[in-house]
């Protein structure tokens, strides 16, 4: 099973010298990549799980709406905030949408377990720091999804062979060929792969003259629209099988 899904959050990178860039403009980006990511999945009738971030959410309340009559999985991403932000925003969405929101993604800033069940979450899908050096980092995960304290707690992929993460950064970087190869070898052994992208990755970022370095500025914009197209292309035709989160979890 192949559990692709996106982090739906604002880019951060300064702008030469110059140019300034509001944090409205920067929320407008941010829906014209999504809303791009949206039209090559609709293409490819694919289901797939947006995680967005918490101090943005309620601003995109009309692109969440899009996102989830599509079909699509709303979960949140929590970059820097409160517990009691997290489930102020998670009550204003889900009455919004009246629908329930199971999962919440983090990275360095992490509430806690139990704090996140009593919120109503049902899976937790943390992620790693994803920088030139995470190769030199922890090298071996968990490929199984444990529960703990009544919450399911989802570990990021790693290819057995190349010891290579699922991030965003390593999509973006690797030849899409290679890159297909080990998530099919990934899943003769595991039996999932979970991918993760960020909407920030399809900013044509010469365009609105961001300060991103080379290595991250590697194929943004229309070159990761080309490479999204690319994968999914090749899941429909191996005939590979995808899920939102909370499908594949409950």
């Amino acid at each position: 099973m192949i559990l692709l899904t996106f982090n739906i959050i604002n880019i951060e990178s300064e702008t030469k010298k110059g140019v300034q860039i509001s944090d409205d403009q920067r929320l407008e980006i941010t829906e014209l990549n999504t809303k791009s990511v949206l039209r090559i999945l609709d293409i490819r009738d694919i289901k797939t799980s947006f995680f967005i971030e918490i101090s943005i959410a309620e601003k995109l309340k009309n692109l969440i709406k899009v996102i989830s009559a599509q079909g699509h999985e709303i979960a949140f991403y929590n970059k820097n905030s409160s517990a009691s932000q997290i489930e102020e925003t998670k009550k204003i969405i889900e009455d919004f949408l009246e629908k329930q929101i199971k999962g919440i993604r983090q990275k360095e800033f992490k509430i806690g377990d139990e704090d996140l069940k009593l919120m109503g979450f049902t899976y937790i899908s943390n992620i790693d720091n994803a920088d030139i050096l995470f190769p030199f980092k922890r090298l071996k995960r968990d490929s199984e999804i444990t529960e703990e304290n009544g919450i399911s707690l989802v570990p990021e992929s790693i290819s057995p062979y190349s010891q290579l993460p699922y991030n965003d950064f390593v999509f973006q970087v690797l030849p899409m060929k290679y890159y297909q190869n080990m998530v099919f070898e990934t899943l003769k052994n595991y039996e999932f792969v979970l991918v993760y992208l960020e909407s920030w990755q399809f900013t044509d970022v010469k365009n609105y003259q961001f300060k991103v370095p080379f290595y991250r500025s590697y194929n943004c914009g229309k070159k990761m629209e080309d490479k999204l197209e690319d994968f999914l292309t090749w899941i429909n035709e191996k005939e590979l099988a995808t899920s939102r989160m909370k499908d594949y979890i409950f």
